[in-house]
């Protein structure tokens, strides 16, 4: 009812000023010459138009279906189901929330996996060569090898995805043969040489730092990643990238060697 006298409000308050602008109009035709009259003219014609557009209704009228007498029931009953009608177009609370949630999980930014972080990290370097004490295994010294060898199953993932992408060479300073058969069987019972693209003849053992200096320098790798700074601070000259991997970040380093407290974490799968 109200839209209804809004309107019919309007209707008169257009008819008044079109009659306004008639009594001007025929006012004007003896004061202007013959080009004005057709602006004036069209001026008019605007005015129609508009006139008629608003009095035209603004879209088809819905008809609602009728609704179905219910049966005569009891007052609470009636109630309820009164409590549970929804006028049509009319979203309820639990649908705006649904749809909401539909849209947050649209929108969600998608999460990169670990080999797509893999592959942005090592920035496209194919070859990488990689200590085993402190990275790969939990032990830390070859001392502790001599007793036994344990794969740090927290690095695992980011191991499997560097042999998927890249040419991966492990190496390790040991004592004994037998620090050397228990470092193979710790990677083979973690799932490296069948799961990934590593092979055992690509597990380097040497007796002392300085060969795994060596080794590293003749098959120069794109990535070193070692837990000794010297000897990345050796290699620097020699590698384009290497990953120094310590709880400590040194006070001074060459520009192309980072830190990080785990190979994990320098990847961002923790």
């Amino acid at each position: 009812m109200a839209d209804n006298s809004n309107k019919e409000d309007m209707v008169q308050l257009i008819k008044r000023f079109g009659a306004f602008l008639t009594v001007k109009i025929s006012n004007l035709f003896h004061a202007v010459d013959s080009r004005s009259i057709g602006a004036i003219a069209g001026l008019a014609f605007a005015i129609v138009f508009t006139w008629r557009l608003l009095r035209s209704p603004s879209g088809p009228q819905r008809r609602q279906p009728k609704r179905q007498a219910s049966a005569p029931s009891s007052s609470g009953v009636r109630n309820q189901s009164n409590a549970n009608l929804t006028s049509p177009g009319v979203c309820s609370p639990s649908e705006d929330s649904s749809a909401q949630n539909v849209i947050d999980e649209f929108f969600q930014p998608i999460k990169p996996t670990v080999g797509q972080i893999v592959r942005q990290r090592l920035r496209e370097g194919r070859k990488v060569t990689c200590q085993l004490l402190g990275i790969i295994l939990e032990e830390s010294s070859p001392e502790e090898l001599q007793k036994q060898a344990t794969v740090r199953s927290s690095v695992l993932e980011v191991l499997l995805e560097i042999t998927k992408f890249c040419d991966l060479y492990l190496m390790e300073t040991i004592l004994d043969d037998e620090s050397e058969k228990k470092v193979l069987l710790a990677l083979e019972d973690a799932g490296v040489f069948t799961s990934g693209g590593l092979v055992k003849d690509k597990v380097l053992f040497c007796s002392t730092e300085t060969g795994r200096t060596s080794f590293v320098r003749q098959l120069e790798p794109d990535w070193h990643v070692d837990t000794n700074f010297e000897i990345s601070s050796q290699l620097a000259r020699f590698i384009k990238y290497q990953l120094y991997i310590s709880s400590v970040k040194p006070e001074r380093s060459a520009a192309n060697v980072y830190s990080s407290p785990s190979l994990e974490q320098f990847f961002g799968s923790v």
